[in-house]
């Protein structure tokens, strides 16, 4: 197996949930960029948990060991390498489960596929845990991309049906968040979010969301036709999250009850440069990005792991069986996915930037 993404600026992961570490390595960035490790952290905690009752009481430093790529807080041209330590790893909460599948998890595909040759404590190279050094790498991009006028900003549009304001999708304005423990642009869709997070973890349920990111900044011309459109590359890399199952640009499914006569992104000029009077495309026409901001969707399911009883298949013994699983999970993934779905969005943008 070979967790890689990407062909000019690549990114390599190995490990697992419950392994004795977790490493990334990225090759293809730019020699001489300034990388502020601080604000790499700064952004890793917004994906850790432990910080709320409705996320997992797992709590993990997340900080990384940088072994080498960059000096005196200067990218040096070569390969990054980090490794991040699991030092609160609990396989034992899942010894049970080895033999029975959780519904929604990788484990019955794991088992087809792999049999025993891998432990999947805690998701193993499944778990979602493993988008931690998809974030280091992508906070490097970021950082990178914003000194280039490219700005990465994503909110929590809905959690279940409690609903946020939807970014402009025409100017490069990004609102500012609101002040609240979530990003969202109202701070009472935020407030009505945190109340139904925690009204489904006490019930030992879950529930999913949706996140929108808008990028400005891009330039026009970006990408290429057919297979290599900037959609592709965007949706490859979000699928690459785990908790993601399905995504949508612009307008998205929203063309399918349109007409072409009000669908159409008309032309215009602004400031003596060609640009679109609307931005139902999402920033991108026959793959290639137009100038217009990228605005994109992505839903996120409910996380999988509930503390109430399941149906489900003991394997050794072919019988059906009720499943209770135990460990620490989240009850809404989606405020951890938001930064992953930043970093990912800014990885596969400098991929192709380079590129």
């Amino acid at each position: 197996m070979s967790f890689v993404l990407g062909k000019k600026v690549k990114i390599e992961v190995s490990g697992a949930s419950h392994s004795e570490a977790i490493t990334v390595k990225v090759s293809g960035l730019p020699k001489g960029e300034p990388a502020d490790l601080a604000a790499v952290n700064d952004f890793l905690r917004r994906r850790q948990g432990g910080n709320a009752r409705y996320t997992t009481a797992r709590k993990e430093k997340d900080e990384p060991h940088v072994i080498c790529g960059i000096e005196d807080g200067l990218l040096t041209g070569g390969d990054v390498e980090a490794r991040f330590v699991n030092a609160n790893a609990r396989p034992g909460d899942y010894k049970k489960m080895r033999s029975i599948p959780r519904p929604s998890h990788a484990d019955y595909v794991a088992y087809v596929k792999y049999g025993d040759t891998v432990d999947m404590s805690g998701g193993g190279f499944f778990s979602g845990r493993m988008t931690l050094p998809m974030c280091f790498a992508g906070a490097l991009c970021l950082q990178i991309l914003e000194r280039r006028g490219i700005r990465i900003r994503a909110h929590m549009l809905s959690v279940g049906d409690v609903k946020d304001e939807p970014f402009d999708p025409v100017t490069d304005n990004v609102p500012q968040l609101a002040d609240h423990v979530l990003p969202v642009v109202s701070g009472t869709a935020g407030d009505e979010m945190v109340r139904l997070m925690e009204a489904v973890s006490a019930e030992g349920d879950s529930v999913g969301g949706c996140i929108e990111c808008k990028v400005t900044g891009v330039p026009a011309g970006i990408g290429d036709p057919i297979y290599d459109s900037v959609e592709s590359a965007i949706s490859y890399g979000m699928f690459g999250i785990p908790a993601i199952k399905g995504i949508e640009f612009g307008e998205g499914f929203g063309v399918c009850s349109d007409y072409g006569s009000k669908s159409n992104d008309g032309f215009c000029l602004r400031d003596g440069k060609v640009s679109c009077i609307t931005n139902n495309s999402g920033g991108i026409q026959g793959g290639i990005t137009n100038g217009m901001p990228v605005v994109f969707r992505v839903a996120v399911k409910p996380t999988p792991s509930i503390y109430r009883p399941q149906r489900s298949v003991d394997l050794e013994k072919m019988e059906e069986c009720t499943l209770q699983i135990e460990g620490r999970h989240d009850a809404c993934i989606v405020p951890r996915v938001l930064p992953c779905v930043e970093a990912m969005t800014a990885l596969v943008l400098m991929d192709l930037m380079v590129e």
